[in-house]
């Protein structure tokens, strides 16, 4: 793909290599080395301080980072003419050329006023669970006054293998599809609803069927209630606190409608329905589970 050159367009040179290092997935360093450039020399020219850089210098850091430069030379008046000598076909329509992606986080500075890595994943802190640095953070609830370091406006990790997770587990955020199963295997008072992926990879499931009050209070004047009971959510392990267990259960509520929904759970499904909008209901019965003991000792119930 051609990349736009530094030209009478207006092109930002910093501003573009940028954008190549952040595609390349390079830092400064890395692309310095490749390109044989002192990395000082590719820090002044992203932070426009070489406002003249030599052209083999900037071709040499463009094709490092994978790009391609590419000079046009428009002509002159006296080239140009006046009359087309025959009639011309009309020109056919061009596709633009793709633009390089720019960096997400480009208009933000840390303390000192300076960029960001561009070829970084860079977020805001607004709390210690936000910096890393903040290890202190885990164990301890402080109020912003006791905080034993500052917070910085933001942060980033330096370790690609969690970078990649983290833009992985972004992107599946992003395009994970729920759907709703039926056919044959489905029985008509139950409901099975499936997260997949864009190659169909199935990742989470949820399962519920209809219980009749009636049936088990014995109650005839509930007989035009119904009741949907939550049989289960579960999301694969690598891709868990990404709401997708949550867009399960509200796809459920949404196709159930007025139906009220119930789940027997224990920890830490209780945070996860609370967070869903389930509340904890008084008047039902607690549950007990009875367990045999392994070493001989008297059962334990409770």
């Amino acid at each position: 793909m051609a990349e736009p050159t530094p030209s009478s367009r207006g092109t930002d040179l910093g501003d573009l290599l940028r954008r190549l290092r952040r595609r390349a997935d390079l830092s400064q360093r890395e692309l310095a080395a490749r390109a044989g450039v002192p990395q000082p020399a590719v820090a002044r020219i992203e932070s426009g301080r070489a406002p003249d850089p030599r052209y083999r210098t900037v071709e040499r850091l463009v094709r490092a980072a994978g790009g391609r430069m590419r000079v046009d030379v428009e002509p002159s008046a006296a080239e140009q003419p006046t009359a087309p000598e025959q009639p011309t076909a009309p020109e056919q329509p061009t596709a633009p050329e793709q633009p390089t992606a720019p960096v997400p986080h480009d208009d933000m500075r840390d303390r000192a006023g300076r960029r960001y890595p561009a070829h970084l994943d860079v977020w805001e802190v607004h709390e210690p669970r936000d910096w890393p640095g903040a290890w202190w953070a885990e164990w301890y609830s402080l109020p912003a006054r006791l905080y034993p370091l500052p917070l910085p406006p933001a942060t980033y990790r330096l370790n690609r293998d969690y970078r990649d997770e983290r833009r992985e587990r972004e992107a599946v955020r992003q395009s994970v599809t729920v759907r709703r199963v039926t056919g044959p295997t489905v029985p008509a008072t139950a409901w099975r609803f499936v997260a997949e992926l864009r190659d169909g990879e199935l990742i989470g499931e949820l399962r519920a069927h209809e219980e009749s009050p009636h049936l088990r209070w014995g109650d005839g004047e509930r007989a035009e209630e119904r009741e949907a009971v939550l049989d289960g959510v579960l999301v694969l392990a690598r891709y868990r606190r990404l709401g997708i267990g949550r867009r399960l259960v509200q796809t459920l509520l949404e196709a159930l409608g007025p139906v009220r929904v119930r789940a027997l759970t224990e920890q830490p499904g209780i945070s996860f329905l609370h967070a869903c909008g389930f509340g904890i209901e008084a008047s039902r019965p607690a549950a007990m589970r009875f367990e045999a003991s392994v070493s001989g000792a008297r059962p334990r119930r409770w």
